[in-house]
């Protein structure tokens, strides 16, 4: 009864433990920090906002951005993050999902990015093209608007058999 017990509680805290990881790789991001390196950094209060040049990345959970430059936008409630933009040379990785555009918006409160200037998504070999393409992050679904284009490669040994673009 005792080892009963003892394997009861240890299955349990197992199961929890794979919960939390899962809550943390997406819905939880928010409350993780963001962490970022830049060459040069700027701030005005005014427009509530930060400015980060030169071989910048910025990470938040399971998501990294890199980039020229970002700018994050303040709430007007003070250190609430309300939107990341990033500017040249925009690569957006989460698992084997990448992002690549010149231009990129990420709406941390609703786990979207808005990629433009010649955007494109990867999920393994898999490529999405388009105008402007929209993903989210936290439920493995995309938009593309004008021009779409694809290029699938069929599920086989050795490739990625996980969610399309």
């Amino acid at each position: 009864m005792m080892l009963r017990s003892i394997l009861i509680i240890g299955l349990c805290l197992v199961l929890a433990g794979g919960l939390y990881a899962a809550e943390i790789a997406g819905g939880d991001r928010l409350n993780q920090p963001i962490q970022i390196k830049s060459n040069e950094l700027s701030t005005d209060s005014a427009s509530r906002t930060a400015t980060f040049t030169g071989k910048v990345s910025a990470r938040q959970g399971d998501v990294t951005i890199y980039c020229d430059r970002l700018v994050i936008y303040y709430s007007e409630k003070g250190k609430e993050v309300d939107k990341v933009e990033a500017f040249g040379n925009v690569r957006i990785v989460q698992a084997n999902r990448v992002g690549q555009a010149g231009h990129a918006i990420y709406e941390s409160q609703t786990g979207r990015i808005v990629l433009d200037d010649n955007p494109k998504v990867y999920q393994g070999e898999d490529e999405v093209t388009g105008k402007v393409i929209t993903y989210y992050l936290d439920s493995q679904r995309s938009e593309v608007t004008g021009g779409a284009g694809a290029v699938i490669h069929p599920k086989g040994k050795g490739k990625d058999d996980s969610a399309k673009p």
